[in-house]
């Protein structure tokens, strides 16, 4: 077994370069050579296409390929079906969803919240790898007996159960030295993860349709700075201020696009936005949507308030988390949010999960 995971390491070591939400992470325990970065700060000069570089350390040459080498997984992607049932929804909090996780030990309760957004009608919601982090953990001890739920509504009620689909291995091992920081900073990079609804929390049946938003993955031009924008989560201001049984609200907010940056691949890869009501903590893993109601990026970091007022934000772009994870797994944005999701959800906890549960475990360790 210790083989097995040794040459598990070893293929996902070759995974590293990611910048992400935070700042440096397992790097320093694989590559203590690299110096850290305060990723949220430093930005690089304007690449050709007059889009503001930030750093980053994923290059395309080198990631891991394990799932795509995995014959059942891309078997399981080659057969979805493609079948957005049901209408999208017109207003984002309909799709909107609250994640929390309580981590209950003989001393402790620590508690972690989110927003994320159904993009499929199945269940399917997309959020920040720094929210799903904690269902690798969820199947631990390590912090005490867990339980995330999913949260819907005005106030955020506990409505669901869900279970882990996909985030992306580098973010874990770029960043899982800062699961105990208590205000982590970065600029997004590969931010993001899949979660899908498993059963209600009542034991009632599923919905047959979940209120999904339509994704646009299309490239986001230079000409969308200044555009008119819609954000959406479930700002926890409250819940701070005043402790875990304190309502949480879904918010909605009018605001614009001011800046557009990159990963280094001359694409919009994320972009800010003004300050607005949905500018606080809880809020990251929110979607933002353009005039038509389509999901342009989701919510990843805090923004500069003195640029761009209190409240501002970055988020990434639709379109850079359907490049990346086409380069991951082999298959598009669409596809992986549909189809067989269980079965590629079980080969993804079977083949990559262990490793990076093995990262968090360690860190929470030191």
């Amino acid at each position: 077994m210790n083989f097995v995971t040794e040459i598990l390491v070893a293929a996902l070591t070759a995974y590293l370069a990611l910048t992400n939400q935070i700042a440096d992470t397992i790097i320093n325990i694989l590559e203590p050579e690299v110096e850290e970065v305060e990723m949220d700060t430093t930005l690089e000069a304007e690449s050709e296409l007059g889009l503001i570089s930030l750093p980053t350390k994923i290059k395309s040459k080198g990631l891991p390929d394990i799932l795509l080498r995995s014959a059942a997984y891309q078997r399981a992607s080659a057969l979805s079906a493609l079948d957005d049932r049901g209408v999208f929804v017109t207003d984002p909090t309909e799709a909107l969803v609250n994640i929390f996780c309580t981590f209950t030990s003989p001393t402790t309760i620590r508690t972690t919240t989110g927003s994320g957004f159904f993009v499929h009608s199945d269940g399917v919601i997309l959020t920040n790898a720094h929210v799903a982090q904690y269902f690798l953990l969820g199947s631990t001890d390590i912090l005490g007996d867990a339980e995330c739920i999913v949260r819907q509504g005005n106030p955020a009620v506990a409505k669901y159960q869900a279970e882990l689909l996909y985030v992306p291995p580098t973010w874990i091992q770029e960043n899982a030295s800062l699961i105990n920081v208590a205000a982590p900073t970065g600029t997004g990079e590969r931010d993001y993860a899949l979660l899908y609804i498993s059963k209600s929390v009542d034991g009632s049946d599923l919905p047959e349709v979940f209120p999904a938003l339509n994704v646009d993955s299309d490239l986001l031009p230079r000409s969308s700075t200044g555009s008119s924008v819609t954000a959406a989560g479930y700002p926890a201001t409250a819940l701070l201020r005043q402790g875990p049984s304190s309502d949480l609200l879904a918010v909605a907010s009018p605001t614009q696009i001011s800046e557009l940056y990159t990963f280094g691949s001359n694409f919009a890869d994320v972009f800010s936005i003004r300050g607005s009501a949905v500018g606080a903590e809880g809020s990251s893993g929110g979607p933002v949507v353009n005039k038509d109601v389509s999901a342009i990026g989701m919510i990843v970091t805090r923004g500069d308030d003195a640029i761009d007022g209190a409240g501002s934000l970055r988020a990434i772009t639709t379109s850079y988390i359907h490049r990346t994870i086409l380069e991951e797994t082999g298959f598009s944005l669409a596809r992986n949010v549909s189809g067989n999701i269980e079965s590629r959800a079980q080969i993804f906890t079977d083949t990559v999960a262990p490793f990076m549960i093995d990262l968090l475990a360690k860190e929470i360790g030191n």
